[in-house]
């Protein structure tokens, strides 16, 4: 399974942007769906999740501004940014929790920047 996030790009404070990860690779089923980020010198944090009953959570610095979502076939998810904020520039990476007969696994994608100027 292999995960190609993209979608980020320098914004100004206020602005919006909306990340992008699409998965490709044999899965029998998903469990989750996440985003994380993690800016320079920092460790890195969970942002928010998506089940695959669509129930979706999110840290409290992003509650109200971000939204995930998940596209048909859990294959595709997004992450929409709105009244971006300085602290919010970080690497955002997905991350999905994969069941397959063996047993299940969790992917990473590359990661994409975000950086927002005040």
């Amino acid at each position: 399974v292999q995960l190609q996030a993209s979608g980020g790009g320098s914004v100004q404070a206020g602005g919006s942007l909306r990340l992008s990860c699409r998965s490709s690779g044999n899965m029998l089923a998903v469990s989750d769906m996440n985003w994380f980020r993690q800016a320079p010198g920092k460790q890195r944090e969970l942002v928010a999740t998506i089940t695959s009953d669509g129930l979706k959570s999110y840290t409290d610095a992003v509650k109200g501004r971000f939204t995930i979502s998940n596209g048909n076939a859990n294959n595709t998810m997004s992450l929409q940014m709105n009244s971006l904020k300085p602290e919010d520039s970080a690497v955002y990476y997905c991350r999905v929790h994969a069941i397959h007969r063996v047993g299940d696994y969790y992917y990473w994608g590359q990661g994409t920047l975000v950086t927002v100027s005040s």
